[in-house]
């Protein structure tokens, strides 16, 4: 079976900003600590964490969307990819981010559910008030 992670964010920085260290090779692995090399074009190649997570981009919309095929080097050949979804909006002055990640394989869930709590979150947010973001 699979499971479906569901989180909602809220970042002091406007949707521009949150969408590109999402989306920006340089910024990404900027906020993570990690390498990440990503494409900014649909169908082009997404990986992050040193290698742990690769995938494709199927959907891109500035500023708006970013909808991923993802899978780490903990799937088994036989998991099929899952997928996340980041959807920004703006909130004040601010940017709220509803994040689905779904197909997630069920063993993995709670540590995927914590994982992007600590490896994206709480360093994103912290990334996006420093005065080099």
């Amino acid at each position: 079976m699979a499971t479906t992670i569901r989180q909602t964010v809220a970042f002091d920085a406007p949707p521009h900003a949150v969408f590109e260290a999402l989306l920006d090779s340089r910024k990404h692995s900027a906020f993570t600590g990690q390498k990440a090399s990503i494409s900014r074009k649909v169908g082009g190649n997404v990986s992050a964490g040193e290698g742990y997570i690769h995938g494709r981009n199927l959907r891109i919309e500035q500023d708006k969307v970013i909808v991923q095929s993802w899978r780490t080097t903990d799937f088994k050949e036989s998991d099929p990819d899952s997928q996340v979804m980041f959807h920004f909006s703006k909130k004040g002055d601010g940017t709220r981010l509803m994040f689905v990640h779904s197909k997630v394989p069920d063993r993995l869930a709670e540590e995927f559910r914590q994982g992007w709590i600590d490896y994206y979150w709480v360093p994103l947010k912290a990334y996006l008030e420093s005065p080099t973001a």
